[in-house]
């Protein structure tokens, strides 16, 4: 990269020497030694001396500025990875129920019996079921990106109250049980200042996870305290837990992690409440254990703002 404006370096030792030529001019002559310290040497010193630290400065700054450029093109090589990552994660989910979706159409049009249409028909139904879930949760995860963020005041006991019997309603957890533990002593837990419907569908992705990864007999928590000038939201359950490998990647777009590939989902569930998250100042960990007790705890951290 050139180095713009090294000319100004070179301003103040020009301005000293021309002192150092007008006083010899208009001062009387003096002995060499004495020259050394006179108005003119004096002059030329001090002019060399701040082009060398001009000099220094802009040597610096054009430093700064490539650590800056080639900064840049790191994160846009990064991005430019994580693009073309996204677009082979969605052209995987994508294909798998297109291709469910052809062989059970071939399958309904060559079946001759009544049991082998009616199956050939229910794959078909869950291949454009899987692929119209898919569809919606990328829809709501661009929406983010352009929806305003409402701000105003959430009941989080009411709201996670009301995620539960959200969840209940699902015919595939109908007989689950989720235990809402909420911290109310020795005061009372204050309302948040958000957007209600982005908080509440990410606990209900959080419980749907939860629900999906554990067996009918295992436990699923749904619990709620503050600490300090935050209100943490934790869903904890015992099922099978999260790979060390996978822990920092489930956050990512249309991330599958190895355990979890044989569960059906999108894979935009958990970026969707850590975006959901973000939006509103909070931090989303997870902490998990493969070994006895296992199980795995996503935490919501959102800041109360008054």
């Amino acid at each position: 990269m050139k180095l713009r404006g090294w000319w100004i370096a070179v301003i103040p030792v020009l301005i000293g020497f021309l002192a150092s030529v007008i006083a010899q001019v208009f001062f009387s002559p003096v002995p060499l030694l004495v020259f050394k310290m006179d108005v003119g040497m004096v002059a030329f010193l001090v002019g060399f001396f701040l082009s060398l630290l001009v000099g220094m400065a802009l040597l610096g700054a054009a430093r700064e500025q490539r650590e800056a450029e080639k900064w840049m093109d790191q994160v846009d090589v990064m991005n430019q990875e994580s693009r073309r990552q996204f677009i082979r994660r969605l052209d995987h989910e994508i294909k798998n129920p297109l291709t469910g979706l052809r062989t059970a159409l071939v399958n309904l049009r060559e079946a001759r019996l009544v049991e082998e249409r009616e199956r050939a028909a229910e794959n078909a139904s869950r291949a454009a079921e899987r692929l119209s879930r898919l569809l919606a949760d990328l829809r709501k995860l661009s929406d983010l990106e352009e929806r305003p963020l409402e701000r105003l005041p959430v009941d989080i006991p009411l709201l996670l109250d009301e995620m539960v019997e959200a969840v209940a309603l699902v015919p595939a957890y109908e007989h689950r049980k989720v235990e809402l533990l909420i911290s109310r002593v020795p005061w009372p837990m204050p309302t948040l200042t958000g957007d209600r419907d982005l908080l509440g569908l990410g606990v209900y992705n959080l419980l749907d996870n939860a629900l999906k990864f554990t067996a009918a007999e295992e436990s699923v928590e749904l619990r709620a305290r503050v600490e300090g000038r935050s209100i943490v939201i934790e869903v904890a359950d015992s099922g099978m837990g999260i790979l060390p490998e996978d822990l920092g990647k489930v956050f990512e777009e249309l991330y599958r992690g190895t355990n979890a590939r044989g569960v059906e989902g999108s894979g935009l569930g958990l970026a969707l409440v850590h975006r959901i998250v973000t939006l509103h100042g909070g931090d989303l960990t997870v902490r998990s254990s493969l070994d006895n007790p296992r199980g795995t705890v996503f935490t919501m951290r959102l800041p109360i703002k008054k």
